[in-house]
Formats: C-alpha cells, structure tokens, sequence
C-alpha cells in the first residue's frame, strides 16, 4: 500500500505525550520520523504510568507512541549538535515540538529562525496554553487543563465532587488537532510552495471537546447543574447514563415516554411529553433506576433490543479486548519485540482502502538509528566517532545498551510545556 505520507520527512522534537502521540499519527500515516533525544533517551522512556515495563528497559509509555519513528540521541545544547539539527531541519518537510515556548528561541530554533532557512517547513508547536499570551510559561497538563477548561463540572453526581477523566483525553485530542493542522498546512505548501507555524495547545483541545454545552451556554441556554440520580450530562433529557442492573451496569440513551411505558410496563413515563423529559428528568431517571435495579443485565438486553432502545453493557478492558468489532477492526496492534518479547499497542485508528496502516519499524532504542542518520547527513565513522566522546551525541547502543533510570535527569532543554 502507498503510504499517504511517504514522501514526507520530519523532525520530532517532542517528549511526553501530546508531542510524539501528533507525531506517531504522521509516522503510521508514511512520513519518514527522526525523533530527537536527549542523551539518555526521551523523559517517557523512564516512566510508565501503572509502572507498565516490559523490562528493566522498556517503558510502555513510551511504546505507546513511538512506532513507525528513527531515534537519534543529540546535545543540541552544544554548537556541534546545533550543527546536526539544523541539517535535519533543512531537509525536513515537518517539525513538531512541545517545548515550554521560548525553550527552542533559546537556543537558535525558532520559527522564524526555520522558516528563514527552510521556506517550506512546517512548523509546528504544541503547548500547553498557545505559544504567547499570559499562560504561555505555565505548566500544562491534561489533569491541570481538564480543571481549568471546565471539563471537570460536566461529570459525577450533585453531591460529588468534579469529576476528571481518567485518561488523558485532551493530550490525545490536542496530539490529534496539530497531526490535523499539519496534513492542512501541507496541503497549503502543495499549493503555495510556503510552509506554515502551526499552533495546537491543550487548553484550546479542551474547549473544542465540549462544542456541545459549551456552545449552549455562550448563546443563553442554562444547563442543569450536576445530577442528583446520574444523568450523565448537564444538558440531555432523562433517561441517559449508567444505570445499576440486578447484577451489574447498563448504559441506557434517549428513549422517549410511550417506548419507556411499553419497555417497563410503567404507564406513568407515558404522560410524561419530550419537554417534561428535560424538566423533571431527574424524576423520570429516578423512575427508570427503580426498574433497571429488579432485573439483571442480559434480561434488560433482551428487552431493550425489542424495543429499540439504544443501549450499551459496560465493558471493563478484557470485555473490549474480547468484542467481536473490536478484533474486526484490527484495532490492537501485536508484534514482538526483539527486546521487550510479546507487545500489544492501540494501532493506527484509520484505515484506508480497508487496511489498517502497517507496523514499518518498532519502537527504537534510544538512539538507535544515530549513526544511519548522521551518515545520511554526511557524518563519517570517524567524526561520529569523535561526536560520541564529546557527548553531542549518545554512545553507541549495540555495544553499551540501554538501561532506564528511576529518576532520569531533566537536561536543560527537556523540560515539558505540555504532558
């Protein structure tokens, strides 16, 4: 299959998640990846959320999103290592990175710096807050962005506390809305020969995930503060949400009075009209709870599908890993890994002409590729060879391995802007 971005070539100057998750998009899409790391590898090879290691050295953090990329290991706080950079950067049809703003000017790489020398680049900036404004030097972090958004009041009950995901949504959005923002200014160079500055920041993906009751309230509408029976937004009628069965959970989705009366043999929801449905939704939920707790899961299953009602069981993860649609759609990607043994990862969530986008290269070791790439910028054995005992590059992988550390040091360019 011809990749859609297999002419493209670009540099990740990225760590964490939002960075190499937009950047993971373009490498499964084609574009050829060459993923920039501190020495000692990228901050996300040394931690795993749910301390999930494969190994003493691998990180499934960092599997999460390394795929389909090359790794080279380079001081670019050193004049040599600048040296390097800039060569990729001419070359390169795409930078990504996720910088603190300001870090990158520091040191010689702004946009302005780039687009000088390479008119056609695409450059493109993922923070936390924008890349200017009064935010713009603050931490941004999806739990942080989810709180200050205005996310966190949109879930849980009346008398609980604000609810935040428990994944990290806006980083992936934010990861998504750049990858999208960079096809977009490609296509423009297609047509103008001019590169582009991208912007994609966490807190403006956070806004956009809310395009429903967000929009509502800026044009008057009041939403119902949090609900006291469940309902799962602030904004629909009742029923809707997570309902407890005699033995387990059921999702139940906007059935209107006379199917409810018929699915529960309750004449009451019938005098209920679609506008009493928003008023006194927390009665008609209420209603709708007692019922739902007298029978179990596959009998309100059984009942609701001969009624039309939309519903869903909830799944724990070996319930979805075990879906018929999920196995069809080949949305878990499975290889081994000459380090780490057996893997499985969330593949590509696109497919095109009915093909899931191929697994083209593991994730590397840190710097696995350093020497390929600096001999494909004219490096000889000898002066990489010198570049490695003045550290502007990292040592040589095959010979000396890799191993995490607990506690990797920050290096002064690796200091996140966004998570």
């Amino acid at each position: 299959m011809m990749l859609p971005l297999s002419n493209i070539r670009v540099v990740s100057l990225t760590h964490y998640l939002q960075g190499p998750a937009c950047v993971q998009f373009l490498a499964d899409l084609g574009a050829e990846v060459v993923k920039i790391e501190r020495i000692g590898g990228a901050y996300e090879r040394h931690w795993s959320g749910a301390q999930a290691f494969l190994n003493e050295d691998t990180s499934v953090f960092f599997l999460a999103a390394g795929r389909n990329q090359r790794s080279v290991e380079l001081d670019f706080t050193k004049e040599e290592g600048r040296e390097v950079l800039w060569k990729l950067i001419d070359k390169a049809d795409v930078l990504v990175e996720n910088f603190r703003p300001g870090t990158l000017d520091k040191y010689g790489f702004s946009w302005e710096a780039a687009r000088e020398r390479n008119p056609g680049l695409v450059y493109c900036s993922l923070t936390g807050y924008g890349t200017d404004g009064p935010m713009r030097a603050k931490p941004g972090q999806d739990l942080l962005i989810q709180s200050l958004s205005g996310l966190a009041t949109l879930s849980g009950r009346a008398d609980g506390p604000p609810i935040l995901f428990g994944t990290a949504i806006v980083d992936q959005h934010a990861a998504t809305l750049g990858a999208m923002g960079v096809l977009a200014a490609l296509l423009r160079r297609q047509q103008t020969g001019v590169g582009s500055r991208v912007d994609s920041n966490l807190l403006n993906a956070a806004l956009d995930l809310q395009v429903e009751p967000l929009n509502y309230h800026l044009n008057g509408a009041k939403l119902w503060d949090r609900s006291a029976s469940g309902i799962s937004s602030r904004f629909h009628q009742a029923p809707y949400g997570v309902f407890k069965t005699a033995d387990g959970w059921l999702t139940m989705s906007l059935a209107d009075g006379a199917t409810l009366a018929r699915t529960f043999g309750d004449e009451t929801f019938a005098s209920w009209s679609r506008n009493d449905q928003f008023e006194l939704r927390e009665e008609v939920n209420e209603r709708v709870a007692i019922h739902m707790a007298t029978r179990t899961t596959a009998e309100w299953i059984e009942t609701f599908s001969a009624n039309g009602i939309w519903h869903a069981k909830v799944h724990d993860y070996d319930d979805v890993l075990a879906d018929p649609q999920v196995i069809h759609n080949g949305a878990i990607l499975s290889y081994e890994d000459a380090n780490a043994g057996p893997v499985r990862l969330i593949g590509h969530p696109i497919r095109f002409d009915g093909e899931t986008m191929p697994l083209r290269r593991h994730p590397p070791m840190p710097g696995e590729q350093t020497e390929e790439v600096l001999g494909e910028l004219g490096y000889d054995a000898i002066r990489v060879a010198e570049m490695r005992t003045t550290a502007v590059i990292g040592p040589n992988r095959a010979e000396v391995g890799f191993k995490r550390a607990a506690n990797a040091p920050a290096s002064a360019y690796s200091r996140k802007s966004s998570d």
